[in-house]
């Protein structure tokens, strides 16, 4: 179960479009349990070797946030833009983006110039910087920098901070908030069209194998819907149209000349 998510029995749907003619080049599902970033890394990089394109950029919502996907996306030389959430303030804290982070020295320094010294690493990869508890005493913003319960500032900073800057500073460049903007044309547009239109808010069938049938088959119908405007426009569907007429014209007329000699649906099956 995932915060802010529906209880029950639910499947997720990993899609990925491209963003020039919105065509679904991946849908991959799995349990609604499961988090959006587990199983981006290994699906982008099986579109890449099955259509051998390299991917020049991405646009992300927030669950893809991560600092390994982030790494992983630099090492891959990939230009990202993803968003982020914005967290409620449930106190009156001083927030982390207040402290300057000082890389030269690995220290966090607060507003009012009192250093936090790195002490650890938990197993999680975040990094424990925290004040001396003797300047906190003195400082006129203990109240409201953090609980009464403490007697020490804790900033907390991850190994791969630095490739999540990397986004964020994507995010708001002219490029950046080009290719974000149009994320609810495409992907959004993609999830929209197959539940209001091709029956894609419910799950059909039982079991993952079934699911991902759907899947398939939903995708399938809505890039084939794509594909037919594309050529419209181009001035191409009405070759691509008469073939398509005779192709089933004559395929319906072997069916049913072979449905009449054996009177059974013998025909329908050796096609």
């Amino acid at each position: 179960m995932r915060d802010g998510k529906p209880n029950g029995f639910h499947f997720l749907d990993h899609r990925t479009t491209d963003a020039k003619y919105n065509i679904i080049t991946d849908t991959y599902v799995t349990a609604g349990n499961m988090a959006d970033s587990e199983p981006y890394l290994a699906r982008l990089q099986a579109q890449s070797d099955k259509f051998g394109f390299k991917v020049g950029a991405v646009a992300l919502d927030a669950g893809y946030f991560t600092g390994y996907i982030c790494k992983k996306l630099s090492e891959w030389n990939i230009f990202m833009v993803m968003g982020y959430r914005r967290f409620g303030k449930r106190n009156k804290e001083v927030p982390k983006s207040q402290f300057k982070y000082v890389e030269e020295m690995n220290v966090f320094a607060c507003p009012m110039g009192c250093i936090l010294e790195y002490v650890t690493t938990d197993r999680e990869g975040y990094r424990q910087y925290k004040s001396n508890p003797e300047d906190c005493a003195v400082c006129p913003l203990r109240e409201v920098c953090f609980s009464k319960k403490q007697k020490q500032k804790v900033i907390t900073h991850h190994i791969w901070e630095k490739y999540k800057d990397i986004a964020r500073k994507n995010k708001l460049t002219a490029t950046g908030k080009k290719l974000y903007k149009v994320r609810c044309s495409t992907i959004e547009r993609s999830f929209a069209d197959a539940k209001e239109l091709h029956g894609y808010r419910y799950a059909r069938f039982r079991g993952l194998k079934s699911v991902q049938m759907q899947a398939y088959l939903t995708a399938a119908c809505q890039n084939m819907k794509k594909i037919a405007l594309h050529l419209t426009k181009k001035g191409l569907v009405e070759g691509y149209f008469l073939k398509f007429y005779y192709f089933t014209w004559f395929s319906f007329a072997k069916i049913k000349k072979d449905f009449r000699v054996s009177g059974t649906l013998k025909g329908f099956q050796t096609l």
